[in-house]
């Protein structure tokens, strides 16, 4: 079917919107020029879309019920059976609603998006069932993934599963809550800015934000391309690393991945401890909101580790503080253009592309008051930088970001890891829903203090459950070098075996 040629008059206007100013006659003289490239725009809408197969069968599922879901934390049940072995061969597992899976319905927490099917799996979606896992469904998420707690979701909050009424962590909310409540052995979360080990922080079980790049991206959407991630999201050590093992890899489709080191990273496990060499970063227990009883938990935890035969030390990287600063014109304008302008796609990238999914984000614009405060404080920001500054901070800030990752480069000469708390404080109550808008965009941002930076720096960071405060789960941050996450799992396991965190 042809594509609509433009009038004189739209032409016109449409000049005028690039700052140009055309005569009748020589938007004339334009439009007869334009028709090669339009006809060129026929072609291709004529020609059949170049995506990947789907291989495993499914239905659509259906909407779960309040009463079959308490947490909230589904957004749809269905179930994929993978293959009939391989590394993950009888787990269940659970989806972040961003994450694309054929034929069944995509919400990524908004309302703008209800009603999408994605055409294709998400190359993670391949792996994982390639490896034999069953999966049973699409787990709640935040509001295009901008919230670091869990009350931003449409249509209602996930409640965490060791106290309802309270935070789940966002915005991977529903994965950590299902994998926590014991409805699945496995999630994938992603990470933006803490998105994966808030949550997992928050619910006590084990979250990895992996090297960027090192798992493919591809089928999930986007909200900023220089600092998406996704990572696994267990109740143990090792179904983490076996999970990494399936995930990771290049698959030619994500011009984020470069050329990723992949290790064997369940070899890590059964490695002791003593003689790894663990930094204690200064400026992550230096937050003006930092509980004093989850600095106390986390410490406890690093004095085991040095038990059992770590070497441990105070280390400074004054760098910490400025890259979660740069999150703010790289995070604001970078997902402006590209998640709500770009139509959760942009531009200037070669990889897969889904049409469809950008087909239906356009659709935000007629629902752009139904927006949450989080996402519309975020796009407020991006764009004043945008149209006052011409992206020049954001173009900036991505120049500072390499001397950021070069701070924690230098310490990680020094160190096999670096270690702080993962979240500052512990699960807060859900805010009602008629709050203010300040106290939403605060419930939703207050916890971000260490786990923004290594979205920006690119470096592993995984949160290990290390006790409790008052009935809730408080998390150890680990990171480490790029490509170095069997050394986090080496740790990780030591401290798994050497002691129940719950008993802490």
């Amino acid at each position: 079917m042809a594509i609509i040629r433009p009038t004189l008059e739209q032409l016109q206007a449409l000049a005028s919107r690039l700052h140009m100013q055309l005569t009748p006659e020589q938007a004339s003289e334009y439009l007869a020029l334009m028709q090669p490239s339009l006809d060129a725009y026929d072609l291709v809408d004529e020609l059949p879309d170049f995506t990947p197969l789907v291989r495993y069968e499914r239905t659509a599922g259906y909407r779960p019920s309040s009463r079959e879901n308490p947490l909230n934390a589904w957004y749809y049940r269905t179930e994929v059976t993978g293959a009939s072995s391989g590394k993950l061969f009888g787990k269940t597992l659970a989806l972040k609603d961003n994450i694309s899976l054929a034929g069944v319905p995509m919400m990524n927490g908004a309302a703008p998006l209800e009603g999408f099917i994605p055409a294709f799996d998400a190359t993670v979606v391949t792996r994982l069932l390639d490896a034999g896992v069953t999966i049973l469904g699409k787990a709640t998420c935040e509001h295009y993934c901008l919230s670091g707690a869990s009350h931003t979701s449409d249509p209602a909050p996930v409640h965490n599963p060791l106290r309802p009424g309270f935070s789940s962590g966002g915005s991977s909310s529903g994965s950590a809550a299902l994998v926590a409540a014991g409805e699945v052995d496995l999630a994938v979360g992603g990470d933006q800015g803490g998105s994966a080990r808030i949550p997992a922080a928050w619910c006590g079980i084990y979250g990895l934000k992996p090297t960027f790049g090192l798992v493919p991206y591809t089928g999930v959407m986007a909200v900023e391309a220089t600092f998406d991630h996704v990572g696994p999201m267990t109740n143990n050590v090792r179904d983490n690393a076996l999970m990494l093992e399936v995930m990771a890899g290049t698959d030619g489709l994500d011009p984020r991945q470069g050329a990723p080191e992949v290790d064997a990273y369940s070899h890590y496990l059964d490695r002791r401890v003593r003689g790894v060499r663990i930094g204690i970063l200064q400026q992550g227990f230096q937050l003006a909101n930092l509980d004093p009883r989850v600095a106390t938990s986390v410490r406890s935890a690093i004095a085991r580790f040095e038990a059992l035969g770590a070497v441990v030390e105070e280390v400074s990287v004054p760098e910490h503080t400025l890259a979660g600063m740069l999150w703010g014109p790289i995070g604001c304008e970078g997902l402006t253009m590209q998640m709500m302008h770009g139509n959760g796609a942009g531009f200037n990238w070669k990889g897969l592309y889904d049409v469809g999914l950008l087909d239906k984000q356009v659709g935000w614009r007629t629902q752009a008051d139904a927006l949450s405060p989080s996402l519309k404080l975020c796009m407020l920001v991006g764009q004043f930088g945008l149209d006052h500054y011409h992206g020049r901070y954001y173009a900036k800030a991505q120049n500072i970001a390499r001397f950021a990752r070069a701070g924690y480069d230098r310490a990680l000469e020094r160190f096999d890891l670096l270690v702080m708390p993962t979240v500052p404080i512990t699960a807060q109550p859900l805010p009602a829903a008629d709050c203010s808008i300040t106290e939403n965009v605060s419930r939703a941002l207050e916890m971000l203090g260490n786990t923004a930076a290594q979205d920006i720096t690119g470096h592993p960071a995984m949160t290990v459950p290390c006790g409790l405060v008052d009935g809730l789960p408080v998390g150890l941050m680990l990171v480490g070098k790029h490509y170095a996450e069997g050394t986090k799992y080496q740790a990780a396991a030591g401290l798994e075996a050497a002691v129940d965190w719950r008993t802490l």
